[in-house]
């Protein structure tokens, strides 16, 4: 990498493999969690998140350039941690508390990644990929929201006791 036009373009692959990586991961918790609105709240995001992959292809294309060819380790490693967690099975008022801190860890590894991505871009110039990027972090900020009002109005009690 020597200009900033390079690092945009590895932030952009890591941000469509972590993406990529979220979509099977959301799917699951989805699956696991016990609890009807946490359940809708990430179907909701998954949504989201196909429609992000595919803002960055778009992205990507406009900048001339392909979207595969990394790999997020960060994404991968902050799945796992949510898959051990899953894996230990915890009591079921637990278990949704703790699926909501594992998604917002991922939420805020994203919006780190998009804001330096929007930076970039806004930078070099391409004002409209920045307006493009800027709708998905706007996506991931509600996401995290609406988890912390599940966790803060609801879960977070209920695994008090």
């Amino acid at each position: 990498m020597k200009t900033l036009k390079d690092l945009l373009e590895h932030q952009l692959k890591d941000l469509y493999s972590a993406e990529g990586q979220l979509i099977e991961a959301l799917s699951k918790m989805a699956n696991t969690t016990t609890d009807e609105m946490l359940q809708e709240a990430f179907e909701t995001h998954l949504d989201e998140t196909k429609q992000h992959k595919v803002r960055i292809e778009e992205v990507c294309n406009e900048l001339g350039i392909s979207p595969s060819g990394e790999t997020c380790k960060a994404m991968k490693g902050l799945i796992h941690e949510a898959d051990d967690f899953m894996e230990e099975k915890p009591e079921e008022d637990v278990l949704n508390a703790g699926l909501i801190a594992e998604a917002q860890r991922v939420e805020h590894y994203e919006i780190a990644g998009y804001g330096t991505a929007i930076r970039y871009a806004k930078e070099l110039g391409y004002l409209d990929i920045a307006k493009k990027l800027h709708k998905t972090l706007e996506e991931e900020n509600n996401a995290d929201e609406t988890l912390s009002s599940i966790a803060e109005k609801r879960l977070n009690k209920k695994a008090i006791h």
